[in-house]
């Protein structure tokens, strides 16, 4: 039984009428969907942090494809900001402490204990 609902003319369906996983079976777009987010590794982050890549970091030159022109960027977080303010307020967010909390630690290197 599907229940439906009278516009005065004719009657509309109620309820869902696409799909609920049009992606399902297709690889291309399942794997699109998990890297489409993907963000930079602890191990990389922790190189960009050292002194000499960091200043590099700073100095890189506008680019108007990013947030902010890609003049306030974090770090440890490897993310744009928009404004000067919101990387602030970023700076004291719990997000941004976790993450330096977490590179206090030199990430593991396969090669050095392997």
């Amino acid at each position: 039984v599907v229940s439906t609902q009278s516009t005065g003319l004719f009657t509309l369906p109620m309820g869902r009428n696409r799909p609920k996983k049009p992606h399902k079976g297709n690889k291309e777009k399942s794997k699109a969907w998990r890297t489409r987010n993907r963000t930079r590794d602890i191990d990389q982050i922790y190189e960009d942090l050292k002194p000499e890549n960091a200043e590099k970091i700073r100095q890189l030159p506008a680019d108007e494809e990013l947030p902010g022109s890609g003049q306030f960027y974090c770090i440890p977080c490897a993310r744009y900001m928009v404004d000067q303010k919101t990387l602030e307020a970023h700076n004291k967010s719990k997000v941004h402490k976790q993450r330096l909390k977490v590179l206090q630690e030199e990430p593991y290197d396969p090669i050095k204990h392997g």
